[in-house]
């Protein structure tokens, strides 16, 4: 029996603001998160509201390829 694709995928969420704006002069980087997602019940990219120690406010992190 062959195995299919894994249903739980590790995923990164990165920053949309701080990568949007390249990163800001104030900024030393870009925000990134390491989460688990199920591919069943969320298909299409992840978007979190998560805290950017960056841009010292709670922001938009979304998935991004590895």
């Amino acid at each position: 029996m062959a195995k299919g694709k894994e249903v739980r995928v590790t995923v990164i969420l990165e920053c949309t603001n701080c990568v949007r704006k390249g990163v800001n002069k104030e900024s030393t980087g870009i925000s990134r998160y390491i989460t688990q997602k199920n591919r069943h019940n969320t298909p299409s990219r992840l978007e979190l509201r998560k805290f950017c120690r960056y841009c010292y406010k709670h922001m938009i992190h979304g998935e991004i390829k590895k």
